[in-house]
Order: C-alpha cells, then sequence, then structure tokens
C-alpha cells in the first residue's frame, strides 16, 4: 500500500485473512513512514521496495496494490499514484483507491462520531465526517477550521487541532488503516474504482495569460 496525500511518506506490505466469523484481519507486514513534505517522490519507492523485503516477499508476489487518493497537495498525490498505477500495471494486478481520510477513520476506530481532518495549508483544512459505525457522513471536503461544526464528534487527524482542543491520533494514513479501508472490496476481487485524485480545489499555478504587446512611440 502508498500514500502520499500528507507529509507522511508511507509505504507498507499487509496480508489479509477473512475469519470465520466472516471478518477481514489485517496483518501489517512491514511499514516505512518519513514524515518530509518534500520528499514523496524521493522517497516512496525505497520505502515500498524496503517495506516488501522486511516482509520477505517480492513484489511479484503482490496480489493488489491500496493507494490513498488524497485529499491532498497535488505534488504529493501525484507522487503516490503514478507509482501505484505503474506498479498495477508492471505486475497485473489491481489498484483499489481509498479516500486517505477514510484511512485514519478506520485506524480511529468506532462506538463514537468521528471527524478527521488533515492540513490543506492556506488556513484550510481537508475533513470528513463519520457516523458511529464508520460509515462516511459528509466529505471529504476542504474549509477554514471555524466554518466546521464539530457537534459531537471525536476528532482526529494531523489538523485536528485546528479543528478542536480536544484532537487526538492518529494523524496520518497508516498501512493498517489504507488496507483496513480496502479491506472489502480486495477480499472480494471486486473489480477497482478508478485512480482519481481528491484535489478538491484547483492547482495554484495557471497559464499565463496573452502577454502585452510593446509599441514603439516616435
Amino acid at each position: 500500500m502508498l500514500d502520499t496525500s500528507t507529509p507522511a511518506v508511507t509505504a507498507g506490505v499487509a496480508a489479509l485473512d477473512e475469519t470465520v466469523l466472516g471478518e477481514t484481519a489485517v496483518d501489517v507486514l512491514a511499514e516505512r513512514v518519513t514524515i518530509n513534505p518534500r520528499a514523496h517522490g524521493e522517497l516512496l519507492t525505497p520505502h515500498l521496495t524496503e517495506a516488501a523485503s522486511t516482509a520477505g516477499v517480492a513484489l511479484t508476489d503482490l496480489d493488489a496494490v491500496v493507494c490513498g487518493i488524497g485529499p491532498g497537495p497535488f505534488t504529493g498525490l501525484r507522487a503516490g499514484m503514478v507509482t501505484a498505477a505503474s506498479l498495477a500495471h508492471a505486475l497485473d494486478i489491481p489498484a483499489y483507491p481509498v479516500c486517505s481520510l477514510d484511512a485514519i477513520a478506520a485506524d480511529a476506530g468506532t462506538g463514537t462520531p468521528l471527524l478527521v481532518a488533515t492540513d490543506a495549508r492556506r488556513r484550510e483544512v481537508y475533513w470528513a465526517r463519520y457516523a458511529a459505525d464508520g460509515t462516511r457522513e459528509a466529505g471529504p471536503a476542504v474549509d477554514p477550521p471555524a466554518d466546521i461544526d464539530v457537534g459531537d464528534a471525536r476528532v482526529v487527524g494531523r489538523a485536528g487541532s485546528m479543528v478542536s482542543a480536544s484532537a487526538r491520533e492518529p494523524s496520518y494514513p497508516t498501512a493498517h488503516g489504507l488496507v483496513r479501508a480496502a479491506a472489502d472490496v480486495v477480499i472480494a476481487r471486486e473489480e477497482p474504482a478508478p485512480l482519481t485524485p481528491l484535489y478538491l480545489r484547483r492547482p495554484d499555478a495557471a497559464e499565463p495569460g496573452e502577454r502585452k504587446r510593446v509599441t514603439e512611440v516616435g
């Protein structure tokens, strides 16, 4: 699994096992994480190969790829999703997209309403709200923290403190959370949805306008 939607460059290898009760157990065999918002492209592939080596598996042994699709910044998301798509194509295996906020929610657990918030910069946060059973009820969206109604929800995520003083971990998507969020469709071998990034807003860069014509006066 791969995720580059936040400053955490995350790659890991996990095994899924359907239990006798019909639930799916997620066993993370190895994981590599570096918090560096400028190193997604540089570190992601080495993290993946190191995780596979530690887990004692070859990349050719993988049955599927799970990839966080954001919301997140343009540069970071591109690094993860291009890597996931290329790996899936080379190995002829499916690549399953996961909303990265869903992955954090999967790690946070159920039992109470939940709000996940990650840093969107520009004094805004990416957020999503979940019911007590883990079902996403709202989002993903991007808004100023003051515009988000927390209500009685637990708040988690790296930018949770921008929304609530009582925010808790997990802060970033983990290998366990990403695979847990995709476990049902992976076990069922469903056709994966397209790897479509959740940017949620337009990029900062813009196409240059028509250049002004300079006219000599003489």
